[in-house]
């Protein structure tokens, strides 16, 4: 599952500590390029055999003719690989015009996920989004036309100052516009963020947990009653119409990240390797081109994962979803120590178990 990261944006919201950088002007073919060369130097090293179900595509700032152009994944597969079924293109409101995510679909993107963050005039303002809640809507109803059943909306809660009440209108006036799948994710307060620095020196008010709290439990509850399954912490799809590519990091799979700061997870096979590594790709674009104009990719650290870390991935990452762990899952990881040598035996996962708070089925 490849997932290449595109580090540009038009201007950085309040909130954002994304590895993003705005410039005044983009080579768009050569930064391109770029990714589709890492791109094919690291399928080389994962030996990949095909892609299936991708997503995490370029944001809609990418211009869809240059995407089409330089990015393998949305141009003809090259001869030894196999497109199928899910490309996801993320795009703010402000780059979502109906001409230009047709363009993308032109192109192979056959999933949107619009990143609308708040249906609010003021809220936007506080989050420096550049988009108002206006167009947000109107670039819903046209990616929903574009993209019917397969079109996700990305939602915050938690901003300083917001109400319960004032949650719950925003969610409702989602859910009238909505697709099938929703993600919300609590608003996280990073170190280095204008937000975070006006909550820090206590010109905005700091969200109270109780108050977030309460804003999770009625959110999920106004959800499922729609008809929404919880499928994972933040994310809600009916109809079948699930995240497949997140889920491949919930289901601990395999994925290369390309791009400048993006993560990967598979095992080098093509190096002769059979242990999995955590790769990071240089952070900064211009460094990043270089490297991978020198030697074909722009990783910058590589870990190999002890089988004690990759346990713990599958455990942290698998009970955010609603699936749990899987006994074969875990087979993989750990062909020796089942489950239920694992949480089977007294101690704490048992004083859990007896409280509820951990299902061992």
């Amino acid at each position: 599952t490849p997932r290449p990261q595109w580090p540009y944006c038009r201007q950085r919201c309040s909130y954002c500590s994304f590895n993003k950088y705005v410039v005044p002007a983009v080579d768009e073919a050569a930064v391109g390029a770029c990714l589709a060369r890492e791109a094919r130097t690291l399928l080389r090293l994962s030996q990949v055999q095909r892609w299936v179900r991708r997503g995490g595509a370029p944001r809609g700032c990418w211009d869809p003719s240059a995407a089409a152009r330089s990015h393998p994944p949305l141009s003809a597969p090259q001869r030894h690989l196999c497109l199928l079924r899910r490309v996801t293109l993320e795009a703010n409101p402000s780059s979502a015009s109906a001409p230009r995510l047709a363009g993308f679909r032109a192109a192979g993107v056959n999933r949107l996920s619009v990143g609308v963050q708040s249906l609010d005039d003021a809220e936007l303002r506080l989050l420096g989004r550049e988009h108002t809640a206006a167009e947000a809507r109107g670039a819903v109803e046209a990616a929903r036309g574009l993209f019917p059943g397969r079109t996700s909306l990305d939602l915050l809660f938690g901003l300083p100052g917001q109400s319960r009440d004032a949650w719950a209108r925003g969610l409702e006036a989602a859910l009238g516009l909505c697709d099938d799948h929703i993600s919300l994710y609590q608003l996280t307060l990073e170190r280095g963020t204008a937000l975070a620095a006006q909550v820090w020196r206590g010109v905005l008010p700091v969200p109270p947990q109780d108050l977030l709290a309460d804003m999770y439990q009625a959110a999920r509850d106004t959800l499922v009653a729609a008809g929404f399954r919880h499928y994972e912490v933040s994310n809600f799809a009916r109809k079948g119409a699930l995240s497949t590519h997140n889920l491949s990091y919930w289901r601990a799979e395999q994925y290369i990240g390309v791009g400048p700061g993006a993560h990967g997870r598979f095992v080098p096979r093509g190096e002769g390797s059979r242990s999995r590594e955590a790769r990071v790709q240089t952070l900064e674009p211009n460094a990043w081109m270089r490297e991978v104009r020198s030697r074909g990719h722009g990783t910058r650290k590589r870990v190999v994962l002890s089988p004690l870390e990759q346990l713990e991935e599958v455990l942290a990452l698998g009970l955010r979803t609603d699936e749990g762990v899987p006994h074969q899952r875990w087979g993989r990881f750990s062909p020796h120590l089942s489950l239920e040598a694992v949480f089977g035996a007294p101690g704490e996962a048992l004083d859990l178990q007896r409280q509820g708070w951990l299902v061992l089925d």
